[in-house]
């Protein structure tokens, strides 16, 4: 038995019912939601990690792809989590096949959780060391919503750098956007940001707060003492 053979046999046998229809719900797999039509196996995250553990060392970039193919959370899952290793490993001429890579099946990191364990480690990480972001300023712009996640969680990479200008922009970019995932995605990074400089979320907040969805102003300001919250949920639009 190959190892991705082995592998794909250790994700059945580990399979709960019972967590299927748990994940189906969480994931909002029914018709006309965004993650329509995802199957799962419904193992738990200690039991992904111990598999990537024992794997992923000796999977290929074509061994990955074929779980990446798969209509099974689960394996993309794994496929995202052994990537990430690999990518670490790697060199830097790797890193570049790597990030490619990961770009080309951007349609099959297609659900909330597989963008966020994945693209900072990848995406973020290799264009940490790049002048040319330009990549992800193109994402922002797909029509795609997994894509316009990733631009702007990329740059989780950045901010734990103390660089912020990139998730600002894209920030502004993506306010417009109607989705409730990217007004997560950008509560969410903003509030990173003012983890790291309290100065710069202020700024960008009295600049833009009135603009932004409510859900992205409440996760941004959620560390913010009750008197700034409330002053910047009242600002007049």
């Amino acid at each position: 038995m190959t190892t991705l053979s082995q592998l794909k046999s250790d994700l059945q046998s580990l399979s709960n019912p019972e967590k299927i229809l748990v994940f189906k719900r969480f994931f909002k797999t029914g018709p006309g939601q965004y993650g329509a039509g995802d199957r799962f196996l419904g193992l738990t995250t200690p039991q992904i990690r111990s598999l990537v553990k024992k794997y992923w060392q000796n999977l290929s970039l074509t061994n990955l792809d074929h779980l990446l193919q798969s209509s099974y959370h689960e394996h993309r899952t794994v496929a995202l989590a052994c990537l990430n290793n690999l990518f670490k490993k790697s060199d830097s001429k790797s890193q570049k096949t790597i990030f490619d890579f990961y770009l080309h099946h951007t349609s099959r990191i297609n659900n909330w959780d597989l963008v966020d364990i994945s693209c900072p480690h990848i995406v973020g990480a290799y264009l940490l060391e790049q002048k040319d972001r330009s990549i992800l300023y193109q994402l922002a712009k797909s029509s795609s919503l997994w894509e316009k996640r990733i631009s702007l969680i990329s740059t989780l990479a950045f901010i734990r750098q103390n660089q912020f200008e990139d998730t600002l922009n894209l920030a502004l970019i993506l306010i417009t956007d109607p989705h409730d995932l990217i007004h997560k995605a950008i509560g969410w990074m903003l509030r990173e940001v003012g983890k790291r400089d309290l100065k710069t979320l202020l700024n960008f907040l009295d600049q833009s707060a009135p603009r932004l969805p409510r859900t992205a102003l409440r996760y941004a300001i959620e560390r913010l003492p009750q008197s700034q919250r409330q002053h910047y949920l009242h600002l007049p639009s």
